[in-house]
């Protein structure tokens, strides 16, 4: 078959042609020996099947990072394993065409049958700007057409031109090499093409003047990030009732309904009131990407990221690092996968070692349920409630600790290599597509539900075993005091004398000064394979307990020995030690690994886990120590 590369500048429109070529039928995965990812899909034309690759990005063939290493390797044929494409799509943004001819020169020296896709041609007219398209095609000497990728527009044509490759037409002499004659080439073609750049839209520019400065902008973005959060928990409150509403129902039918005891047990225990407790929090994972989808389709994440290069300059890192520490926000592994962007080893190790303290979306089923025990949903603090600022703060704090840490390892390590340049684009304003906030929506929140249906199905299964076993037999029960009469008194004497009742207890000693009671220290073992556990771990352990209100039985909840027996477990400062653990704790695998296949060695990823949770561990008993002495 037939491949074909898309080869562009970021932002230029490359994802929307890819799309729309491909239909979404797509694959992804790396490179060959790299960590580097490539997206790869197929279209048919004229009963020919074609491979398409939608390569990194990138402004020019000098590469500066592995990513566009790699894009420039596979355009000469170097990289073992994938071959040289047949053909090149190059992608161009119309409102940016003088900057991407410089590499529209470079890839059509390279000798490859080549075609132009230019994007935004709508915007360009909608900005007062010119381009003549077919005047284009005749100064480049190749074809060239126009795509709008969100729309559709252009897709059929494009698909047409892809079938005729073999006679795609090439420049009658090559575009120069040497800078200063290819910057008159491109003014040449400019002129030829009759192209005028956009203007910039008056609003726009008065808009900027205010998210772009350094004060100005700073408190917009925190303004943001405050009614960010508010958001998430005032819209969400309303759908995370409903979905409670349907699981309890559901532990209901299955009381009522299922006859052998222990498959009632494993089904409304284990899987609705483990697994059941984490997919409550959907409706706040969902809502927080498609805000980020929003924001970013919006042009506003470009903004918050060149105001927030300069707080980063001043812990040694530059925007490119902001970047994918922002990309953590959803999840470590795309972030610290991110850092492949850095052309500098020093600044990749430093911005992977802190990816982790950015809040995940792991972290929110575990915050919103905490703060719920910590703070009443009707408490305010001033116009704000209190619930979105407590989440906020948790943010803020991972954020700024995430931003120590890394200039703590850059410090640490390597001083040598030079600056390299950094390019930051900032799109225009426009108004998302509807399809694609979805679809980045959808993509995110589907490896949520991913991981609650493989990870944490696993976990709460094992789990309801060990809360089960041993078996309690009804003559020990009757010699041990119990009420065989009371299924809760039952229930609750076999969870203290189960197995994990054990295990919580021989971990005792590590987090009694953080006020942790055996079950909470269950959650947070179960939460060392992925953070969402703790919140099935708690949720299942309240069901065994009270299976006809598990979320009474959870704030009533007291210690059953020891010291502090028949007091509470979850006051306050032992709910701000639990908020603060989690965020420092490396609590993901998945983080683990990835970081060991981007360094290439096991020390990184060890050095990361220890000091992850040592830091965890004092910060929390810190937060344990201020608020219990602050009356909390």
């Amino acid at each position: 078959m037939p491949r074909v590369a898309l080869v562009g500048s970021p932002n230029a429109g490359k994802t929307s042609v890819f799309n729309g070529l491909t239909g979404l039928r797509a694959r992804t995965g790396n490179y060959p020996g790299v960590t580097v990812s490539r997206f790869v899909g197929s279209c048919r034309v004229g009963g020919q099947r074609y491979v398409v690759e939608d390569l990194p990005g990138l402004y020019g063939l000098e590469p500066v990072s592995p990513d566009e290493r790699i894009t420039v390797d596979v355009l000469d044929g170097r990289l073992e394993g994938v071959p040289r494409p047949d053909a090149v799509l190059i992608v161009v943004d119309a409102t940016t065409l003088r900057r991407s001819l410089g590499c529209v020169a470079q890839v059509l020296g390279r000798g490859l049958p080549a075609c132009v896709v230019v994007t935004f041609t709508d915007e360009l007219a909608r900005r007062q700007g010119r381009l003549d398209v077919e005047a284009l095609g005749q100064a480049l000497g190749v074809p060239v057409v126009a795509v709008v990728g969100h729309r559709g527009y252009g897709v059929s044509e494009l698909r047409e031109l892809m079938g005729g490759w073999r006679a795609w037409t090439a420049p009658a002499v090559a575009p120069p090499t040497d800078p200063a004659e290819r910057d008159a080439w491109v003014e040449s073609v400019l002129a030829f093409a009759d192209y005028r750049a956009p203007e910039r839209h008056r609003v726009t520019r008065r808009v900027d003047d205010v998210l772009l400065h350094p004060v100005w902008g700073t408190l917009v973005f925190f303004a943001v990030m405050v009614l960010f959060f508010q958001t998430v928990f005032t819209l969400a409150a309303p759908l995370q009732d409903g979905v409670e509403s349907l699981f309890a129902r559901l532990a209901e039918l299955v009381a009522e309904r299922v006859g052998p005891a222990w498959l009632a047990g494993l089904l409304g225990d284990a899987l609705i009131g483990g697994v059941g407790g984490v997919l409550v929090f959907v409706p706040q994972i969902v809502l927080l990407f498609l805000l980020l989808a929003l924001l970013e389709g919006v042009g506003y994440m470009a903004r918050a990221a060149f105001v927030m290069d300069r707080v980063m300059a001043r812990f040694g890192l530059e925007g490119r690092a902001f970047v994918a520490l922002l990309s953590s926000f959803a999840c470590a592994v795309p972030g610290i996968m991110a850092t492949r962007t850095l052309p500098s080893a020093r600044d990749r190790l430093a911005t992977m070692m802190a990816a982790p303290l950015m809040t995940c979306s792991a972290r929110l089923p575990v915050y919103v349920l905490l703060i719920g025990l910590l703070v009443e949903p009707s408490r305010k603090v001033g116009p704000f409630g209190a619930q979105g600022l407590v989440m906020f703060g948790l943010y803020l704090l991972g954020a700024v600790s995430a931003l120590l840490a890394a200039w703590a390892f850059k410090r640490i390590g390597d001083r040598r290599g030079q600056p390299v340049p950094f390019y930051m684009e900032l799109p225009p304003y426009r108004l998302p597509a509807p399809r694609a906030v979805l679809v980045a929506m959808w993509s995110s929140a589907r490896a949520f539900l991913r991981k609650c249906s493989t990870v944490i199905v696993g976990t709460a299964v094992v789990l309801w075993l060990l809360l089960n076993l041993p078996l309690q037999s009804t003559a020990h029960l009757r010699d041990a005091g119990v009420d065989t009469g009371d299924p809760v008194a039952v229930s609750a004497y076999s969870v203290d004398h189960s197995y994990a009742a054990g295990l919580g207890r021989a971990v005792a000693p590590v987090f009694e000064p953080l006020g942790f009671d055996w079950r909470v220290n269950i959650g947070v073992l179960s939460a060392q394979g992925a953070r969402e556990t703790f919140v099935a771990t708690l949720g299942q352990v309240a069901a065994a307990e009270d299976p006809e209100d598990p979320a009474r039985a959870l704030r009533e909840m007291t210690y059953s020995d020891g010291p502090r027996a028949g007091e509470p477990v979850f006051t306050a400062p032992t709910v701000a030690a639990l908020l603060v653990y989690f965020v420092y704790a490396l609590q993901c695998m998945a983080t683990v690994a990835v970081l060991r296949r981007e360094t290439g060695t096991w020390r990184w990823p060890v050095i990361a886990f220890s000091y992850l949770t040592a830091l965890a561990w004092v910060m929390a008993w810190l937060a344990r120590t201020v608020t219990g002495l602050a009356g909390g």
